[in-house]
């Protein structure tokens, strides 16, 4: 048995054997994530209580996932610069086109990234769900989560059963800005930085966690409404008048070009190159969920290894525009199962999600008929990966089968943790309704002496 395998025989048969001790200590902890930044303007994000943990087998399998498939994105972008043609692949305006094709002003294309799995870690077979590379976010739940595992009796017990480590994902990823930073040709030794976002829109307390990691890092760090910004004499300032020297972009594109009058003075910064950003627009390419449209296209199967082929044709779903030009409705209807309906450009599980296998076949002919060439895409569906786990807090405090989607944080190309994400016998994850967080560590070893920790801790 592996060893991640045998740590999640231990968490479940602690469970079992102390289900009452479980049970009260849950509530402390569901107090504990009330209280903390995870709840913030009527939002809460919840968990469960098993984490999930992964062994070194698997954290390799997720560095080899997210190598080739930084490689593949980054052959698009260079195709998408290079090439008018490829470019009509796209469903971008020309005022966005224009954005996209400014140079990054740092070596390589994406500096932060998630790749969304549904992943088998009984086989490590997977397909993609979604690819994040614009507004990177959630980091701060697993930190938090993983503070509220003080109150989790079957955690304790495994902690003393195995040496587990958590992901590092704050300051490894202040330390990736500041090293992408250092190659810019304008840089400052002592560089003030933003973090700039449309405020009613960005994760508040998450923020304030990375600003305070930039000040541990002797950097001086504001967060910033993107329309207070004031662009004048070739200075980008803030709101209180500070020079701004590297934004760390969290404003997602899509409410930038949705804002695009409001956000002029930063819009024009990043165009003379006043500003070094973090990430630089040319990121909506990959996090615009057309592109699984476009990787399995003749032009970008032109360009890629066999190897990088045979990968997007394994692991990217079939996925087209909901709209006559590219599938009758009826085929979409009589085949139900093999489905889902997601929004051409969203996050945050905005917009209209719907699978085919949640639908009673009238229900489903009804909806997609609404949505039909109405700016929707249609996906392939994807079996899901399910894992027992059990909800003192929130749920029924019963076991149920949850499926499992593990997000990978790219920093600048390389893998950096996991997000893991869960929902209860569902087809589809629905931020702050069904989606469960629990925080995610590496087993290391098996601690001395625990050989047989699975019978002792009962």
């Amino acid at each position: 048995m592996r060893l991640q395998d045998q740590v999640y025989e231990v968490y479940k048969e602690h469970i079992n054997t102390h289900m009452k001790e479980n049970r009260r200590e849950a509530f402390l902890m569901k107090d504990m994530v009330e209280r903390s930044p995870l709840n913030h303007k009527g939002v809460l994000d919840k968990t469960l209580q098993i984490p999930k943990v992964y062994d070194a087998g698997t954290v390799a399998r997720f560095r080899e996932i997210t190598e080739i498939s930084i490689r593949i994105f980054e052959k698009v972008i260079a195709a998408y610069r290079r090439d008018p043609e490829y470019r009509k692949l796209f469903p971008f305006s020309r005022e966005l086109e224009e954005l996209i094709l400014l140079p990054a002003p740092y070596e390589g294309e994406l500096a932060i990234a998630r790749l969304d799995l549904f992943y088998d870690q009984d086989s490590g077979e997977f397909r993609f769900c979604e690819i994040n590379t614009d507004g990177t976010a959630a980091m701060l739940r697993d930190l938090e989560m993983r503070k509220a595992l003080i109150h989790n009796p079957a955690h304790q017990a495994v902690e003393q059963a195995f040496e587990l480590e958590p992901f590092e994902l704050f300051d490894s990823w202040v330390r990736t800005f500041l090293s992408l930073y250092d190659g810019y040709d304008k840089k400052k030794e002592d560089p003030h930085v933003a973090m700039v976002d449309f405020l009613e829109n960005a994760t508040i307390r998450e923020f304030d966690e990375f600003a305070a990691c930039f000040r541990r890092a002797g950097v001086q760090c504001e967060i910033c409404d993107i329309r207070d910004l004031l662009y004048k004499d070739g200075v980008l300032f803030s709101k209180d008048g500070y020079r701004i020297d590297a934004v760390y972009r969290r404003a997602v594109t899509a409410d930038i070009m949705a804002h695009y009058e409001e956000a002029a003075d930063f819009i024009r910064a990043v165009r003379e190159n006043a500003v070094f950003v973090a990430g630089a627009f040319a990121t909506q390419i990959i996090h615009n969920k057309w592109i699984f449209y476009v990787l399995h296209h003749e032009q970008t199967r032109a360009f890629l290894t066999e190897e990088e082929a045979a990968f997007v044709q394994k692991h990217v779903p079939l996925t087209l525009e909901f709209s006559s030009d590219y599938i009758s409705l009826r085929e979409v209807c009589d085949n139900k199962d093999a489905w889902m309906i997601k929004p051409m450009d969203a996050y945050a599980s905005k917009g209209k999600y719907a699978a085919g296998r949640e639908y009673t076949q009238e229900e489903w002919e009804r909806t997609v008929s609404e949505l039909y060439g109405k700016g929707y895409l249609c996906q392939e569906y994807c079996r899901q990966y399910m894992t027992d786990n059990i909800d003192f807090a929130w749920g029924d405090g019963k076991w149920h089968p949850y499926l499992n989607m593990p997000g990978l944080y790219v920093y600048h190309g390389r893998f950096a943790g996991v997000l893991m994400r869960m929902a209860c016998e569902e087809n589809i994850i629905v931020a702050h309704e069904n989606e469960r967080t629990v925080p995610v560590f590496v087993v290391k070893s098996r601690k001395q002496g625990c050989e047989g920790a699975e019978q002792s801790l009962s």
